[in-house]
């Protein structure tokens, strides 16, 4: 009797050890699969900016090369309003048809970057996604910093329902200290302002300090290890917010 007692409890412990161990088991199988979808967009600091060498690599040793995705569209000198998507009946838009004025952008960079990001992700099981923008200078030359925040939630808001997840992170690259005075870009340090507001304000948001990545030449556009440092320093922000949720 005694040695079956042994032989019920080496049982017993056996059968919480295989449980244990299949738990963690697909817990990691879990964590394996989980496809980690990073869509970049913005004007020229990030056409400018190479993944492959700052930003690939470090999500790529954190979650795995094969659990990861990335879209890339930007353009030249574009001011935000080309990647929002505005309703065909908003209110600037009844504005322009009652006093007979050409409709502005509706977006041609938001549809551009949405049909690549629709072709990389068909049929995968997306774990999260993180929104990366540097942008901001084309509004701040023209003036435009008042309409910039609207601008922005009208962009994340038409991912969030385009791509049916109202949990998208989102990294902010703030506009860096070329301008401080506001004399060649007028709403310079309004934009720069703008965009940690954005940031601070959402618990899916974080936001990039670019300064001095322009280098000595304080340039508008930033230099060969400025770039790498941006990628790098979107990467590490961006596994932060992934990281919390879990």
């Amino acid at each position: 009797m005694y040695e079956n007692k042994i032989k019920g409890t080496n049982s017993h412990v056996f059968f919480i050890l295989a449980v244990t161990v299949l738990v963690f088991w697909t817990n990691v199988k879990g964590e394996e699969q989980r496809i980690h979808l990073f869509i970049f967009s913005g004007q020229s600091n990030m056409v400018n900016l190479n993944l492959d060498d700052s930003f690939i690599p470090v999500v790529e040793e954190k979650f795995g090369e094969n659990n990861v995705i990335f879209v890339k569209d930007s353009e030249n000198g574009r001011p935000i309003e080309h990647w929002y998507k505005k309703p065909k009946l908003s209110w600037d838009y009844i504005w322009n048809l009652i006093n007979g004025k050409k409709q502005q952008t509706r977006g041609e960079l938001y549809f551009r970057l949405m049909k690549k990001t629709r072709a990389a992700i068909r049929k995968k099981a997306i774990g999260s996604i993180t929104f990366i923008w540097m942008q901001g200078e084309r509004d701040a030359l023209s003036k435009d910093g008042e309409n910039y925040k609207a601008r922005w939630e009208g962009l994340i808001n038409n991912l969030r329902s385009d791509l049916g997840r109202i949990d998208i992170n989102f990294v902010i690259g703030r506009l860096s200290d070329f301008d401080m005075n506001n004399k060649k870009y007028p709403h310079w340090t309004m934009i720069r302002d703008i965009q940690v507001s954005i940031a601070v304000e959402s618990p899916d948001g974080a936001w990039v300090d670019t300064d001095y990545f322009n280098g000595t030449s304080n340039d508008l556009h930033y230099s060969k290890e400025g770039y790498k440092l941006l990628g790098k320093m979107f990467a590490e922000k961006s596994i932060e917010l992934i990281t919390k949720k879990k």
